[in-house]
């Protein structure tokens, strides 16, 4: 009787502790970095325009003479100058996520594009 107590107690907490753990099995733990550099050609290189979903973390720097800001999901960096940099960590869903220059008539001229998360 004791070792039928102790089997079905055994296989209680392990159906337990999978109920409790199976939910972040997938779960990411690590933070996707993305290297941008901004241009004065009115453009944004990025070291990945693909990357999990999850936590992004942007390093930005402005290559240009010209102020260059970089917004993504909502947020966006300070203003920088030349040689000026910034970070900037968002969480993104699976999807497409547009990104920019919101400096009047950068992305219009082009300073824009889209980052994936798969």
């Amino acid at each position: 009787m004791k070792r039928t107590l102790s089997a079905l107690a055994a296989i209680a907490i392990a159906a337990a502790a999978f109920v409790v753990l199976a939910p972040f099995a997938g779960a990411r733990t690590t933070a996707t970095t993305v290297h941008v550099t901004a241009k004065d050609t009115l453009r944004f290189t990025l070291s990945t325009k693909k990357a999990p979903h999850g936590k992004t973390i942007f390093k930005v720097v402005n290559k240009g003479t010209l102020r260059h800001d970089f917004a993504i999901a909502g947020k966006k960096t300070k203003l920088l100058g030349h040689n000026g940099t910034a970070t900037l960590t968002v969480t993104l869903s699976k999807g497409k996520h547009p990104y920019k220059c919101t400096v009047p008539g950068h992305a219009a001229a082009g300073m824009k594009g889209v980052f994936t998360s798969t």
